[in-house]
């Protein structure tokens, strides 16, 4: 794997800040773990110039794929590993330009050519009015691919609720899209079972085993379909704020928050299950 620079720049930023600070002794370390024998003493340079001259050795060479493999271990994040995969995400978007990416398949780390790779538009740092700007084409719960029974309701489902919302019914059009959502994603994690139940924020009972599908709230399906990548962190951040809306439910939640729904609640709402709905119809034809 042969590496262009500004590509590099971005690997050593990553190897020196950002999923770790690491000083000179633990860079070092980290670069004599591929086949460096150096030690850290008077005359060590820059940490970027440090870093930036090994990947320059390396650039072309077994040494760089280890270097990568050894920087997304997934054992480094462990608890974080909705962190470690935003990393990824985030690096293959350079990588796109070299023909390659990184997949995280469970605990593994490979690498893949990819002649065409389609850059996405990052919008994980999207403020309120512009996810609600954001346009979401060509959206179909039937492309998901659940039982056609349970595509059937949620399709009604996902009718009732344009058609509550166009008459401002705006509780309605909250709670419909949460538990609407919710259904969503059950349906998707009974079909990728495994990959749900291996998630490292998949919920435990008291003896430390993992619950039924059946029995995840809606906060742990939002969590961990975030995680194995069926959901960008944008639509995970604004399914939560769904959630929470959908709390409302019991009049007296409503009352002790003096929650007042208007048009405005219910446009979020709809937009988060339309977003959620796009991206789950997209990873499942990836996969």
């Amino acid at each position: 794997m042969i590496l262009n620079n500004k590509t590099l720049e971005r690997l050593r930023n990553l190897i020196n800040e950002e999923t770790e600070y690491r000083s000179g002794p633990k860079l070092v370390q980290f670069f004599n773990e591929l086949g460096f024998n150096e030690s850290y003493g008077q005359g060590f340079p820059s940490r970027w110039k440090y870093t930036d001259d090994k990947l320059s050795e390396i650039n072309g060479k077994p040494e760089l794929d280890k270097c990568i493999k050894n920087l997304f271990n997934p054992i480094n994040f462990i608890g974080q590993i909705s962190v470690l995969d935003e990393f990824i995400s985030n690096f293959n978007q350079y990588l796109a330009f070299d023909k390659w990416q990184i997949l995280r398949n469970e605990t593994e780390i490979t690498f893949y050519l990819a002649p065409k790779v389609k850059l996405r538009e990052d919008k994980s740092h999207l403020k309120e009015d512009e996810f609600l700007k954001y346009e979401f084409d060509d959206i179909s719960l039937d492309k998901i691919g659940l039982d056609g029974t349970i595509t059937e309701i949620l399709n009604a489902r996902f009718d009732e609720i344009k058609s509550c919302y166009s008459a401002e019914a705006s509780l309605s059009v909250i709670f419909l899209s949460g538990s609407t959502l919710e259904g969503l994603l059950l349906g998707v994690a009974l079909k990728h079972p495994k990959e749900f139940n291996q998630a490292s924020y998949s919920p435990k009972s008291n003896d430390k085993k993992v619950k039924k599908l059946h029995e995840w709230t809606l906060s742990h399906l939002i969590d961990v379909a975030h995680e194995i990548g069926f959901l960008n962190l944008d639509v995970k951040k604004f399914s939560h704020i769904l959630r929470d809306f959908r709390n409302y439910i019991h009049p007296y939640e409503q009352m002790s928050s003096n929650f007042s729904p208007d048009k405005h609640t219910a446009k979020i709402c709809l937009q988060v299950l339309k977003a959620a709905i796009y991206q789950l119809q997209g990873k499942v034809h990836e996969r």
